[in-house]
């Protein structure tokens, strides 16, 4: 299994010294992948509901300190050699799919070939509207329109496209991606119309385990909601085990226990053991890569975290 972690992206962690003494260090302890999450403005009132928390409260900070995704990880990528780039997710629908299309493949190119392109929806209505972006209610149809889009950019020497929400023709797009025929893309999202998206557009589906309305915390959910997104891959004409699978337990503790809703223990939480366990368990099921929670305070705490886990628990789950 390919294991990664969230990059901050506000607070002192994030100048530009700590941030290259992390991903340098993550990289010689053998992580397979860094992610960074997508804000561009914070609004200063939020009355949206938030999908991975009970309460549908976002609590981001509200001060608005944010770096911005794709610099970022362009940053992240002079950085190292190995590493895997992940879009986590991208807000597609919040940026001009031109641009960001190409902004994407010179990442790539840049990164001799490490992008992922996680991409999704979007969830708050605010933020579209800040940004000017298409209308927020209409978010689903514009993240399907752009991704026909970048596919096309990203793999026809000459690219043309009419859809609902852009259009082109008569362009050179280049340099194109390193990876054919094009980065991977991980559709993120847990309702029934992430799944028929996946089935659609999608390399692999990337859910987060915390979603209260459409619950994947455990071995038995995601199993369910696999076979969900089997029958829609196959309703659509593409074989599911086509579809890779990627998971994101941004709540891990490998240090104390949790409770789950119904009592028992939260997945990813626990002794080394435990935690080791539950992630053999995923990889049992078809996760092939996992994104874990490891921001802290500091960078010292968080180098602390890394390092535990690539001598304490990575051992447990190889053995």
């Amino acid at each position: 299994m390919k294991i990664g972690f969230s990059l901050p992206t506000r607070g002192p962690i994030t100048s530009p010294d700590n941030m290259a003494k992390l991903v340098e260090r993550a990289e010689e302890l053998g992580f397979d992948l860094i992610s960074v999450s997508d804000h561009v403005v914070i609004p200063r009132a939020i009355d949206s509901t938030y999908p991975y928390s009970a309460t549908g409260q976002w609590h981001g900070d509200a001060s608005g300190d944010c770096l911005e995704q794709l610099t970022l990880l362009t940053y992240v990528a002079a950085c190292t050699k190995k590493l895997r780039l992940l879009t986590s997710v991208m807000v597609l629908p919040q940026r001009p799919p031109v641009l960001t299309a190409k902004m994407l493949a010179s990442l790539d190119v840049l990164s001799n070939g490490r992008l992922i392109y996680g991409v999704g929806a979007g969830w708050m209505r605010e933020e579209f509207d800040a940004l000017g972006a298409p209308e927020f209610d209409e978010r689903g149809n514009v993240t399907d329109d752009y991704l026909r889009a970048f596919k096309e950019l990203w793999t026809n020497e000459q690219p043309a496209y009419a859809g609902e929400y852009t259009n082109f023709d008569h362009i050179a797009f280049a340099p194109k991606p390193v990876q054919r025929p094009h980065p991977p893309i991980w559709i993120g999202g847990e309702s029934a119309a992430a799944l028929k998206r996946v089935a659609r557009l999608g390399d692999a589906w990337y859910p987060i385990g915390s979603n209260p309305r459409h619950p994947m915390g455990t071995v038995e959910q995601m199993t369910q909601a696999l076979g969900r997104l089997h029958r829609y891959a196959e309703e659509a004409g593409r074989d599911p085990s086509q579809i890779d699978l990627a998971y994101s337990a941004g709540w891990y503790n490998d240090q104390e226990a949790m409770q789950a809703p119904d009592g028992s223990r939260r997945s990813f939480t626990g002794s080394p053991d435990e935690v080791a366990a539950d992630i053999r368990a995923f990889g049992d099921i078809g996760v092939r890569h996992l994104i874990l929670g490891m921001q802290d305070e500091t960078l010292e705490k968080m180098l602390a975290r890394l390092e535990r886990f690539a001598s304490v628990v990575r051992p447990k789950i190889d053995a």
